[in-house]
């Protein structure tokens, strides 16, 4: 089992920055990639972003390459999300999640999910 606590959510002025942190614990080894999700009200979980084990390939959505970085420390087992130029469409609960194969853009691929943490961005 591996369990996972995001934090760093919170209410941000549009052009501001916030960055998320997704602690995991357990067996962490066994779930080598980690990815972000956001999911706003009355709409489908997206993609947003995701890591391989060692941090040498990372992958974002076309909705956030520029603004938004991935990165983990694996000897603190955490997987960080600093986002950047903030704008109110990318106002959602963040997930964070860990999965071991499969397409990283599906929520399906991912087996282990975190509680979510809130971000609004005001305009």
């Amino acid at each position: 089992q591996v369990q996972l606590v995001e934090s760093g959510g919170g209410l941000v002025q549009a052009g501001g920055s916030l960055r998320l942190s997704c602690a995991a614990s357990g067996r962490t080894i066994s779930t080598p990639r980690m990815g972000w999700f956001r999911q706003a009200p009355g709409k489908e979980r997206e993609f947003v972003g995701a890591i391989s084990w060692s941090g040498s390939s990372t992958w974002n959505a076309d909705s956030v390459k520029g603004r938004f970085t991935i990165s983990r420390d694996n000897g603190k087992n955490t997987v960080y999300l600093q986002m950047n130029s903030l704008n109110p469409e990318d106002t959602a609960v963040y997930y964070c999640a860990a999965g071991t194969s499969g397409s990283y853009l599906l929520p399906g691929s991912y087996d282990y999910w975190g509680q979510g943490t809130q971000v609004t961005v005001s305009s």
